[in-house]
């Protein structure tokens, strides 16, 4: 018979070699949704409304099961001002259509917490510690804010990032629901960044299903969507001036050897 110290010996060994089992997953994806002042009932309703019916989609449920795994996990955190936080659906495992269904059922059945000022610093410092502490292990880390104002409170959403991408947060894509270049400039160059990261915005509420859709397949897919308003290709010089600048240059030259032969 084992005496007591040499059973609790075995019972620390048997807890240690246990360890916590994390599940593997495609990508770990965190939905940072804005419900701030600027965002008026009707359109809350329609950006809701647009994550339900893209969960429910056959082209997002396709992209989740074709993945190496078939599966995500996904974390949903409402947002405003600098201390309006909110988990609103916690980690969930995404397997299979009747999952990314139940999931779609959950944002269905939530109730705007609280609304505010606009904090978008203080949201990416929030969640971003989230990562590692779920029972998940993704191939990739993906951060997905949407919004349709600028910061006016809270921390900075520049340093927020740096640090989210310092911590292992491998991307983190914008969807900004506006027209106001102030809001689209200040989330390209302060709120994305990371790996194959992107910047979608469509111009109304009523645009924002079918992006919201367009953006989850992309994440799940590591790729970037059509519609990337961070893909500014170089401009290529029009072919009418390079044509003049050659002519002048053959007139100058020209002129050059008959001044030296005269």
């Amino acid at each position: 018979m084992l005496k007591p110290r040499k059973l609790l010996a075995l019972a620390l060994l048997i807890v240690s070699l246990s360890g916590h089992a994390v599940e593997q997953v495609d990508v770990e994806l965190q939905l940072l949704i804005d419900i701030s002042g600027s965002v008026d009932a009707q359109e809350y309703d329609l950006q809701m409304q647009g994550y339900k019916a893209a969960f429910e989609s056959d082209a997002v449920q396709d992209a989740i099961l074709a993945g190496e795994y078939g599966k995500i996990a996904v974390q949903l955190i409402m947002w405003s001002g600098a201390d309006q936080q909110a988990i609103m659906i916690d980690w969930a495992l995404i397997d299979s259509a009747q999952s990314a269904d139940d999931f779609a059922s959950l944002i269905d059945s939530l109730t705007r917490p609280f609304s505010g000022w606009t904090a978008t610093g203080s949201a990416v410092s929030f969640a971003y510690p989230e990562f590692s502490t779920n029972d998940f292990d993704g191939t990739k880390q993906v951060i997905d804010v949407s919004g349709d104002g600028i910061l006016n409170q809270g921390s900075s959403v520049a340093d927020a990032r740096d640090e989210a991408l310092a911590a292992g947060v491998d991307t983190i894509n914008g969807i900004v629901i506006t027209t106001d270049q102030a809001v689209i400039d200040e989330y390209a160059n302060e709120v994305v960044g990371g790996d194959n990261a992107f910047l979608l915005a469509p111009a109304t509420f009523d645009d924002f299903q079918a992006a919201i859709e367009t953006k989850l397949v992309a994440e799940i897919q590591g790729t970037t969507p059509e519609g990337n308003l961070l893909a500014t290709p170089v401009p290529e010089p029009p072919a009418l001036g390079i044509m003049l600048f050659g002519l002048i240059y053959l007139m100058f030259t020209r002129k050059s050897k008959i001044g030296a032969c005269s």
